[in-house]
């Protein structure tokens, strides 16, 4: 890392588009982390955040990890800070793959949660991270078998577990009845139209919002 400055980018990955937004705490609880490591060391100069992404999806694939490539070639940065290693990715193969691609390119990664995870070359050390990796794994296969299994309840309780709930029948009812032509002019309203006066009536989307003009035509067409 010779020919390197002492600034550093930070990475950053949600896993579930659940956990994406402004009311989550992920990538604020990520960064929080690694600006605390980074005070006195390093300036984080950018940071890089790759929302919804798997940590078993490859570093190269990932929209957000490849501009963090882009931009340390360009300002000649070599260190990536990341929260820890499961965080840059869970499965292990895509970890040390990961790994071997920033260390080829002169960066160093540093989990800030153990900073020699990946630069201690003992025996003990390798062992501690294929463990570490194969926990996180199983860990996170956990965590999907039991989304699968609570979905897999509920649609046996209630006979649907994923999607928007349907639209009320009342609002359905609604839309076709201001759909209807104008006894006085002869003209139909619009497909906003008739989401903006659903929205007076008091009738608004899941998301509580009006309903949108597309909503309205899937009510129409039922």
């Amino acid at each position: 890392m010779a020919n390197k400055n002492k600034s550093a980018v930070a990475y950053y990955r949600t896993s579930s588009a659940s956990n994406v937004g402004a009311d989550k705490d992920s990538q604020q609880r990520q960064a929080d982390a690694v600006e605390g490591y980074a005070k006195g060391r390093l300036v984080v100069a950018e940071s890089f955040y790759d929302a919804a992404v798997s940590g078993c999806d490859p570093v190269d694939t990932r929209a957000g990890f490849v501009a963090l490539l882009a931009y340390c070639e360009a300002h000649q940065i070599g260190v990536v800070l990341v929260e820890n290693a499961s965080r840059f990715a869970r499965d292990l193969a895509v970890q040390l793959a990961g790994h071997a691609l920033l260390r080829n390119r002169g960066i160093e990664l540093v989990p800030v949660d153990a900073p020699t995870y990946f630069t201690d070359p003992s025996p003990t050390a390798e062992m501690v991270r294929q463990i570490l990796g194969a926990v996180s794994q199983f860990e996170k296969a956990g965590i999907v078998a039991k989304l699968r299994h609570a979905r897999e309840r509920k649609r046996a309780d209630t006979g649907r577990c994923e999607g928007r709930k349907p639209v009320p029948a009342e609002v359905i009812s609604e839309a076709r009845r201001l759909a209807r032509k104008s006894p006085k002019t002869g003209k139909t309203r619009s497909l906003r139209a008739i989401a903006a006066e659903l929205a007076r009536l008091g009738h608004f989307g899941p998301s509580g919002g009006p309903y949108h003009a597309a909503s309205v035509s899937h009510m129409l067409a039922q």
